[in-house]
């Protein structure tokens, strides 16, 4: 006879969650640690009283924003290598749809988070319910739909046996390193409070092994034979590095062949800055070292890297007649981009095994010195581009990032998304560890940046975390910094206040559109700007949410300030208002933006010959 015990719907599913976990290697992690919510109808009566009830078993985050907690749940996965996340539960309706755009950055990402949106009647006694979609022509509709494009698994719990099914192939996702982003569990809000006799065995521990498969054989000798035969060999390390937490394979690998390792804005830490074959960043916002030898690269060994227009320029960077690619990726989708040869394998199985393969192999002693003056000579460029001259001047942005830089030492995290902060942080960051340089360049989301640190923060306690924001996208969301004070949170919120919108304000001007619609100032009758800026008071906003602010004027209050925030105890801001004027280096390499092929204005018509220019050097690798 089966063993049976009796629970609603959610407290079944949340006892669920508490007992699954990973392991990789031996060491063990739960999978689900925790459960961000916002109550409402939908959710507040089942979940809601199903985490109340196991609160135990179940830590309890309270959100003020539901995409903001996905951000915070998937910020917690990609700094625990994928092998932990949290769930993030809402009412229906309104609730439910926020959750679209955290569940396309997880997606995109392919990092894990798992969705509980409240859903309508599954009886339909209350039809329609509050905030239902009504469709005439699919009744079994909702705006829960919504979530599944962006969704690597979907299912609607109608009825309480068919969560016993569902869970395991949501956990089943959740946990593989190829299949796995947004998982979404709808729960219409009857079924939540429905009662169930659940086998036992559903709700025993659980373990799901995540496994580290090497390359096979023959693929392994073509990528070997691929290496040996090319002269200038160029590595492109991406964000599946940090999920295989395969730092260590690819220091050894690169001291063992000598190939220089470029990273992509995830894969950047994957080396330290200061190892010798450490390039930097590629692509259109990388280093010029980076991104020159990738034009001269007659192969190009990607791994764990998806290779995004960004990465290749938009087909333009690697530019060698005869240039080939290698693909060590787990995901076989992945591993064949760009006509690779593909070795398909977790990316530490696969450099250790490529390693081996190539044993006694190295890269011709004259370009190691090539590539390594041209490292010396591109931080010759960060130390100017950080170094301030008049410490009572107001500082520039790349000069932020060196006050930043000077302050923090290996245990810092530093969160950034979107804006001109990625950019510079790509070129200009010297990271010191592995999980330094925490990046969301996927979907480069506004307003991820600040949730994103409190995942962080929940995933490593004992790290001093940054949010790196602009100001536009702090006015995206800074709804979690009451959640920060709320939990105890000491994140540190750096907020670089340049009034307008500065990275997409100069896209706008190279595309001939003259940064209209992306300044903070009054508007005039044409539309133009005039006077002064906005009498905005970011700094102001900060405290009234309960940080403590410290405001900075000139590089010397800067330095002062972030000392001091760093040693706080408390969710702290440093509100800095930067010199337009950029010292940064520029982009060291094109991004395909489509310029209007028609126009009268002649920013435009001079933006469309530049642009098909550029187009020109485009090309397909077959």
């Amino acid at each position: 006879m089966t063993l049976t015990r009796r629970l609603t719907v959610a407290q079944a599913l949340v006892r669920f969650l508490a007992a699954q976990h990973t392991e990789r290697d031996g060491v063990r992690h739960r999978l689900v640690g925790a459960t961000w919510g916002i109550f409402g109808h939908g959710n507040v009566a089942g979940i809601g009283q199903a985490l109340l009830e196991h609160r135990r078993a179940m830590p309890f985050l309270q959100g003020r924003n539901e995409q903001a907690m996905v951000h915070a749940a998937v910020g917690h996965a990609r700094h625990s290598a994928r092998l932990r996340t949290q769930a993030v539960t809402t009412s229906i309706g309104p609730g439910a749809t926020n959750l679209v755009t955290g569940a396309a950055l997880a997606t995109v990402n392919r990092l894990p988070v798992l969705l509980l949106p409240g859903d309508t009647f599954a009886t339909r006694v209350a039809d329609p319910v509050l905030q239902q979609l009504e469709v005439p022509y699919a009744g079994e509709v909702s705006v829960n739909d919504t979530l599944r494009p962006v969704s690597r698994y979907f299912d609607r719990i109608a009825r309480p046996e068919a969560l016993i099914p569902a869970a395991l192939q949501a956990v089943r996702v959740l946990a593989d390193p190829v299949e796995t982003g947004a998982v979404t569990l709808a729960l219409p809000q009857d079924v939540q409070a429905e009662a169930f006799d659940w086998p036992v065995d559903f709700l025993v521990e659980r373990v799901w092994p995540v496994r580290r498969p090497p390359p096979e054989p023959e693929a392994l000798a073509e990528a070997a034979r691929a290496v040996r035969r090319a002269r200038r060999p160029l590595l492109v390390a991406g964000g599946g590095v940090h999920h295989s937490e395969a730092e260590d394979a690819l220091r050894a690998f690169a001291d063992a062949t000598g190939i220089p390792v470029a990273c992509t804005q995830s894969g950047k830490g994957s080396l330290r800055h200061d190892h010798p074959a450490d390039v930097g960043g590629i692509g259109h916002t990388g280093t010029a070292t980076a991104d020159d030898l990738a034009r001269t690269a007659d192969l190009v060994l990607g791994v764990g890297t998806r290779l995004t227009d960004f990465t290749t320029a938009s087909g333009t960077l690697f530019a060698h007649p005869e240039v080939r690619f290698v693909g060590l990726n787990i995901a076989p989708s992945d591993a064949h981009k760009q006509a690779a040869t593909a070795l398909v394998a977790d990316a530490r199985a696969g450099l250790d095994a490529l390693r081996q393969a190539l044993a006694g192999h190295r890269v011709e002693p004259g370009y190691a010195d090539e590539y390594r003056e041209a490292k010396a000579r591109w931080e010759r460029r960060v130390d100017a581009a950080y170094a301030a001259a008049d410490a009572a001047a107001r500082p520039t942005q790349s000069q932020v990032l060196g006050a930043l830089d000077a302050v923090v030492d290996d245990t810092d995290v530093i969160v950034a998304a979107s804006g001109s902060l990625p950019g510079d942080l790509h070129k200009l960051w010297r990271a010191r560890s592995p999980r330094q340089y925490h990046l969301e360049y996927g979907y480069s989301c506004m307003g991820y940046e600040i949730p994103g640190a409190l995942g962080v923060r929940l995933a490593a306690p004992g790290a001093p975390v940054w949010a790196l924001v602009g100001d536009g996208a702090y006015l995206m969301m800074p709804t979690e910094l009451v959640t920060a004070v709320q939990e105890g949170l000491n994140i540190n919120l750096l907020l670089v206040q340049n009034h307008g919108y500065a990275s997409i304000g100069g896209l706008s001007e190279a595309t001939g559109a003259e940064r209209f619609g992306t300044d903070y100032r009054y508007r005039d009758a044409e539309g133009g700007y005039t006077g002064d800026p906005l009498p905005v008071d970011l700094a102001a906003n900060a405290a009234s949410l309960g940080l403590d602010v410290i405001r900075a004027g000139t590089v010397a209050d800067l330095r002062a300030a972030l000392a001091e925030a760093r040693a706080s105890t408390r969710p702290t801001c440093v509100h800095v208002e930067t010199d337009p004027r950029s010292t940064a280096p520029g982009a060291q390499a094109w991004w395909d933006v489509p310029v209007a092929a028609v126009a009268t204005r002649e920013a435009a018509l001079r933006a469309r010959a530049d642009y098909l220019g550029e187009a020109a050097a485009r090309r397909p690798h077959l």
